[in-house]
């Protein structure tokens, strides 16, 4: 990401870019920027404006930072209403030609105001800067997520997933191993590095998981593989879905975030091998998910997902491999846990900005670090399958139920609201307390439908 705190007057890489993307047969750039229910927004420039775009901007208003999931605005204490203008700024690290839709090349923007400063609510600095207040610390981190969708045909309420079989079987890959090699092949001609892909659990249902970057890159990549997941399944003449639930009482799809913390996760003496940096970090982020909910998975629809026994990881409590834990800590097969050690957090799905997500993790972990914290005993099995007064007296609790209990946590983490700002922690606060005000009585089916296709 660009480090600079004020729009570029003369950015000299521009030009040889410009010729280098004809070459390729670009003519449009789109400019990418999520808003804070977790929609990718997007603004174009032809080709030969993409210097000026560098180096002015291409104007936004800032009303996208208060709006719900449905396109409805909400009037927070700072942003909100027709007034203002922000400027997005391509970050040309990131451009890239894309495979799949001929012509056209993407970048992720940041967000800069009229006068040439930084926009204090820009998602995607907020994320920088954690990662900058990571290497003060001395600490690198490396994030990547997963994502997982379901390919549908229909509209309404009659939506058909495209394949059907055992979960995770191979009579399902067998029915889209041509998309599923078209995909592939696309995103690794956008540089994505994919790890694995797999057809998953519910009907229609898949799942790739790509390469770890630094964290605004991991959040970035995130983006890009679902715009080409989109591209390419509409190419096929199907849909696809990133929402928390296509349908109500079925298994969902999440976006879990897999995380280490540099040399900081294994050959240490604490728990599974965690040196105490390690654990401190760790430590902050459980300590924190209740609040991190409203970030990562804080959509009405969220909560169609986030059962328990489903893997949803909605239990405040971690441990080794153990999956309905919200933190699952992996140690990695003998001898590669210097390379592969790394923590998944479960509870967040495709709802959420990426940028607050990794953003909001650090800042978690380095207030754990910070304040020398220690993880509490590890949990093995179900914790649905013990008694409540047993689950209580070992500090397993469940993660808020709803929007609104969601939205309330977040409102009092002190480490989120000093970590953001008073500008952009309350323009979160607002969207997700405004979605979770208007759709309390949204049913669960209705809820399904809505979200259905929004992300």
């Amino acid at each position: 990401m660009a480090t600079n705190e004020t729009i570029p007057a003369d950015v000299p890489e521009v030009d040889p870019l410009v010729e280098r993307l004809r070459a390729q047969d670009v003519e449009v750039v789109a400019l990418s920027f999520v808003d804070n229910a977790g929609i990718a927004r997007v603004k174009t420039v032809p080709l030969p404006k993409l210097a000026a775009a560098v180096r002015f901007g291409v104007g936004a208003s800032p009303c996208f930072e208060t709006f719900c999931f449905d396109d409805i605005m909400v009037q927070g204490r700072f942003l909100g209403g027709p007034d203002g203008d922000l400027r997005l700024v391509p970050d040309l690290s990131r451009i890239v030609p894309l495979a799949g839709q001929t012509g056209w090349a993407w970048a992720p923007a940041d967000k800069f105001r009229q006068e040439g400063d930084r926009f204090e609510a820009c998602q995607r600095a907020f994320a920088a800067a954690q990662v900058e207040a990571a290497a003060a610390r001395g600490l690198e981190l490396r994030m990547a997520f997963e994502t997982e969708w379901v390919l549908a045909t229909g509209s309404g309420d009659a939506v058909t997933p495209v394949f059907d079989g055992p979960a995770y079987g191979a009579i399902r890959l067998e029915q889209i191993a041509d998309y599923g090699r078209e995909l592939l092949a696309t995103l690794r001609a956008q540089d994505v590095s994919v790890e694995q892909f797999h057809p998953e659990y519910a009907d229609g249902q898949l799942e790739v998981s790509v390469e770890p970057n630094d964290p605004v890159g991991a959040a970035d990549d995130v983006l890009l593989v679902r715009h080409t997941i989109r591209r390419i399944s509409h190419l096929n003449g199907w849909r696809a879905s990133f929402a928390p639930a296509i349908t109500p009482d079925t298994v969902g799809s999440g976006a879990h975030l897999h995380l280490s913390v540099v040399d900081q996760f294994s050959g240490g003496s604490g728990p599974f091998g965690l040196p105490p940096v390690g654990e401190a970090f760790l430590a902050g982020v459980l300590r924190e998910l209740p609040a991190l909910i409203a970030v990562g998975a804080g959509n009405p629809a969220s909560f169609l997902r986030a059962a328990p026994s489903r893997w949803a990881g909605v239990w405040q409590a971690w441990g080794r491999e153990t999956r309905e834990a919200a933190i699952r800590f992996v140690t990695g097969v003998t001898g590669t846990g210097a390379s592969a050690a790394n923590a998944e957090v479960k509870c967040f799905d495709a709802t959420a900005n990426p940028y607050l997500v990794v953003g909001s993790v650090i800042a978690a972990g380095l207030a754990g670090v910070d304040e020398g914290l220690r993880l509490p005993p590890p949990i093995t099995g179900d914790p649905a399958l013990v008694d409540e007064s047993v689950r209580t007296a070992a500090g397993v609790l469940r993660l808020p139920e709803s929007p609104a209990a969601a939205a309330n946590a977040f409102a009092s983490s002190a480490v989120l609201a000093a970590a953001m700002g008073e500008v952009l922690h309350d323009s979160v606060l607002t969207v997700r307390r405004g979605e979770a005000e208007r759709f309390a009585d949204t049913s669960p089916a209705e809820l399904a439908a809505l979200t259905r296709w929004r992300w």
